[in-house]
C-alpha cells in the first residue's frame, strides 16, 4: 500500500514532534507530578520533596509543556485535580517508579536491598499499642530500613501513596493490591475496680442497662465495624463519646464509665478488668495489604513477613487470653 506524499510528510512531522517532545522531557519532573497527583496540593508535595512551592509549580509546568497537554486543573476547594490526560499519565508514571525501585534492588548489592524507607498505615489502637512496639525491634534488626508508622483513626489511601503497607479493619473491595487476613482479635467490656466497687453489681448482660459507657461518635466512625455498642448492649447510654479508641481507653481508666476495648490494648493495663468475660465478647479481623507493584521489594517483604510473624506469636494477647506482649527472637 502506497502512502501519498502529503500523508508521508504528515507522518514524518508527527514523528519529529514526538521525538522533540521526548527529547525535552525531564524525567525527574515525573517525581513532582506523582507527589502532586497523590496529595492534590503543591504545598504538601513541596514539603514531601523538601523543596519550595515555586519549584513544584515550575516542574509541573515544565512537564505539561514537554508533553503538550494540561495535566491538572486547579480548584480552590479540591486543589490540583487530574485531567483525563493526567489520569492516563499517572498509571504510566507509577509503573516507571515501581520499575526503578525494582531495578535498583536487582542491580545493587544485598546491603542496598536491605535499606530504604517504608511507610505503614494502621488503625489507631493497633498501631499504637501493638505495631509500634514491634517496629522498634524491627528497626534494631534492620537499621538501614527506616519506617514511618501512621496509627490514625481514619482510612489511609494506598492509591495516593499515603502508605506502602496498610493494616485495616476491612478488606479492600478492589484495586491492584496484594491482601491477606492478618489476624482475628477480640474486644471485651472493661472497667476499673473502683468503678465496679461504686456502681450496682453486674451479674448478667441485662444489668448493664443501668451503667454509663464510653463509645464512638456514631456518625464520625470511619468504619461500621466500630459500631458495636448498640448491638452488644441495646439501649446503652454513652455518657462520653470519642472518635479515638485511645481517648476511650484513657477515659475508662478514670473509673467513671465502662468501655468496649480491644484486648491487645486493655489487657496490657492491670487497672482495667474484663466485665462478664465471654458473655460480652466481640471478634473482629485485621487485614494487611499493599500495592502489587511494591510487594516484591525486599524492604516491603521483610516488614510484611515480620508483622505476620509477630502477630502469629501474639494470638494470646489479641484474643484476650494473656496480658503479655511478645517480640520476635
Amino acid at each position: 500500500m502506497q502512502i501519498s506524499n502529503k500523508n508521508a510528510h504528515k507522518s514524518r512531522s508527527n514523528m519529529q514532534k514526538n521525538i522533540t517532545s521526548l527529547g525535552s522531557l525531564n524525567w525527574d519532573d515525573l517525581k513532582f507530578f506523582l507527589e502532586v497527583a497523590r496529595t492534590r496540593k503543591a504545598s504538601v508535595a513541596a514539603k514531601r520533596l523538601a523543596v519550595d512551592y515555586t519549584t513544584v509549580s515550575r516542574r509541573i509546568s515544565s512537564l505539561e509543556v514537554s508533553l503538550g497537554t494540561l495535566l491538572f486543573e486547579k480548584s480552590r476547594t479540591s486543589g490540583f485535580v487530574l485531567t483525563p490526560e493526567g489520569q492516563r499519565l499517572l498509571g504510566y508514571a507509577e509503573s516507571i517508579e515501581s520499575t526503578l525501585h525494582m531495578a535498583c534492588e536487582q542491580v545493587s548489592g544485598s546491603g542496598v536491598a536491605l535499606s530504604g524507607h517504608v511507610r505503614m498505615g494502621c488503625t489507631e489502637g493497633f498501631g499504637s499499642f501493638f505495631v509500634t512496639p514491634q517496629l522498634s525491634h524491627f528497626v534494631d534488626t534492620y537499621p538501614a530500613i527506616s519506617v514511618d508508622i501512621l496509627p490514625l483513626p481514619h482510612f489511609i489511601s494506598l492509591s495516593k501513596r499515603e502508605a506502602d503497607i496498610v493494616i485495616a479493619l476491612e478488606r479492600p473491595e478492589h484495586g491492584p493490591y496484594v491482601c491477606c487476613k492478618l489476624c482475628d482479635y477480640k474486644l471485651q467490656l472493661y472497667a476499673t475496680q473502683d468503678y465496679l466497687d461504686q456502681h450496682p453489681p453486674i451479674q448478667r448482660p441485662a444489668d448493664l442497662a443501668e451503667h454509663p459507657f464510653i463509645s464512638y461518635v456514631d456518625d464520625l466512625a470511619f468504619s461500621s465495624e466500630l459500631l458495636y455498642l448498640a448491638n452488644v448492649v441495646p439501649g446503652a447510654s454513652a455518657s462520653l463519646r470519642s472518635t479515638s479508641v485511645i481517648a476511650q481507653y484513657v477515659a475508662a481508666q478514670q473509673g467513671r464509665s465502662m468501655a468496649i476495648l480491644p484486648c491487645f490494648l486493655a489487657a496490657q493495663d492491670p487497672r482495667l478488668l474484663p466485665v462478664l468475660g465471654e458473655q460480652i465478647a466481640i471478634t473482629r479481623q485485621f487485614w494487611m495489604y499493599c500495592r502489587e507493584d511494591l510487594r516484591k521489594l525486599k524492604r516491603i517483604t521483610l516488614l510484611w513477613d515480620y508483622i505476620r510473624e509477630v502477630t502469629e506469636q501474639n494470638q494470646g494477647l489479641l484474643m484476650g487470653e494473656t496480658r503479655e506482649i511478645k517480640f520476635a527472637d
